[in-house]
């Protein structure tokens, strides 16, 4: 078997039979040369499970873990399209364990002058609005970056937050989080409850706290007090 001809091969049939995007076609080709330059240089000289096992501790020595998983993917569908195609009698991948645990990274932390530069923006949106509309919006902007900051909870909490979640006389806000978990959360700065307080009072409708803005649009010549 020439490992070359057999990859442009299939390429070839990703291209016409599967369709695959230009993109998907590239990574492939990439990823499946790589092998093929492997196997060149190795001293197996069949498609063995000790050859394909060697390149995938190779590809775990050089690359992140993202990049493996990629590239063993790409290797097991070309394997499996050899073996359809019966030109290997056995598929060596399907007796390697190429499931791995990916290290968790921890999320990413926004600089303290980037927050303020937005909370700034925020409030000058406020500041410059002219129609009842843009008010309410800043307003609901506003509080909703605030709590954001203040609390760290996650958009989609944030975006689930009822009316009935939030206490502003004693600053907690009631959470429901994955797996239905709940908890309640303390907001302990006094510019918070205030951007809070401004918009609830001017947010007239719905049990949703951030999101019920349509029976704004009916009253477009309202302009809510500072």
């Amino acid at each position: 078997m020439n490992l070359g001809n057999e990859i442009l091969s299939y390429l070839e049939n990703c291209k016409h039979q599967k369709k695959l995007s230009e993109l998907s076609l590239k990574a492939y080709s990439i990823d499946l040369k790589q092998f093929l330059a492997y196997f060149k240089y190795s001293s197996e000289q069949t498609l063995s499970k000790l050859a394909v096992s060697g390149y995938i501790q190779e590809l775990h020595q050089k690359y992140m873990p993202q990049t493996v998983r990629r590239k063993i993917a790409s290797l097991r569908a070309f394997l499996n399209y050899l073996e359809f195609e019966e030109i290997l009698e056995m598929n060596p991948i399907r007796k390697i364990r190429t499931k791995f645990q990916e290290p968790k990274q921890l999320p990413k932390t926004i600089p303290l002058r980037f927050i303020e530069q937005i909370l700034a923006t925020a409030h000058n949106e406020q500041c410059s609005s002219t129609t009842a509309y843009e008010t309410f919006v800043a307003l609901r902007d506003k509080a909703m970056l605030e709590t954001l900051f203040a609390t760290g909870i996650r958009v989609s909490e944030l975006c689930s937050i009822k009316t009935s979640d939030i206490n502003l006389e004693d600053g907690t806000v009631h959470i429901i989080g994955k797996g239905k978990k709940e908890r309640i959360i303390q907001i302990g700065n006094p510019e918070v409850i205030k951007a809070l307080r401004k918009y609830h009072e001017a947010n007239k409708s719905g049990s949703d706290f951030f999101l019920s803005i349509d029976w704004l649009l009916e009253f477009p010549s309202n302009r809510f007090g500072s």
